[in-house]
């Protein structure tokens, strides 16, 4: 497995060059496809409706073939993008920011950032649940009265709110 410059084992680049070049070869493939579907030539008035998505998905084509001849072909350089300890710091926050984001819709916005709040200072910060609790309740309380109540902006709602009558 490759080294890190700093010691340690983790995903080589090479392999998140590839992956990301992929990635993107396939968004801009369908951005082809699609602007060829709706039709990418220039009518009596103007460009057709694909005109510009099949011309964004070329300029996103063409750079990912080349960074993934370029990648396979120097490939044997072992450098690591990430270590695994530096990864899995990373994911100890994306996870739950994931999590967040799908359960706002299951429990609304204010059970769901309350959750997240203790999370990130329990889990992350080392918090007692009598120093986390407060803030997490201030946190919702303030973010509720500012959006709902004075700038009457509705954010999404779960059912503990629908059973407040909100």
């Amino acid at each position: 497995m490759p080294q890190f410059a700093g010691g340690g084992n983790g995903i080589n680049q090479a392999s998140v060059e590839v992956a990301v070049a992929l990635l993107f070869a396939a968004v801009g493939g369908l951005a082809i496809w699609e602007g060829s579907r709706l039709g990418n030539g220039w009518g009596f008035d103007g460009p057709e409706a694909g005109y510009f998505p099949f011309w964004i998905g070329v300029l996103l084509v063409f750079p990912s073939v080349v960074t993934l001849v370029r990648t396979l072909r120097d490939r044997s350089d072992g450098r690591v993008f990430v270590t695994w300890p530096r990864l899995f710091l990373v994911a100890q926050v994306l996870i739950p920011a994931v999590l967040y984001g799908a359960a706002i819709f299951l429990v609304g916005i204010y059970v769901a950032s309350a959750a997240l709040v203790l999370w990130f200072m329990r889990g992350l910060g080392g918090f007692s649940l009598r120093q986390a609790v407060p803030v997490a309740a201030a946190l919702v309380l303030t973010t509720f009265l500012v959006f709902e109540l004075w700038f009457l902006v509705p954010l999404p709602k779960g059912p503990v709110e629908h059973a407040l009558g909100f």
